[in-house]
């Protein structure tokens, strides 16, 4: 079996974008220099982000709306890109699914 040429990074997020597309997220937004983007699934407030970059202290503590991360830092296989576009759905999945007992948790409090 014959094993996928890597993508250049560019390319690799691009691919990486257009699968979690096919699973129903959404582009919302972008950063300034292109190289994150933001997505989300339809009337959800919560974003899973793409990037080439991996978040700081402080963009974690500023940007409280971002349940996953979906880092691609170098040449990937479209093999690799669809592993890594699924593990970042189960993450999101669960962390929102963290977010919905939390909730309920406090609600169940009052």
């Amino acid at each position: 079996m014959k094993r996928d040429a890597p993508l250049p990074p560019s390319a690799a997020l691009g691919l990486a974008a257009r699968r979690l597309e096919a699973h129903g997220f959404t582009v919302v937004a972008r950063n300034e220099r292109g190289d994150s983007l933001y997505l989300r699934p339809p009337d959800c407030p919560w974003h899973l982000r793409l990037s080439n970059h991996a978040r700081t202290a402080k963009q974690r503590a500023r940007r409280t709306d971002i349940l996953a991360s979906l880092v691609i830092d170098g040449p990937r296989s479209a093999e690799r890109i669809e592993a890594l576009v699924a593990e970042a759905i189960r993450n999101f999945q669960a962390s929102l699914a963290r977010k919905a007992d939390q909730a309920s948790e406090t609600g169940s409090r009052r």
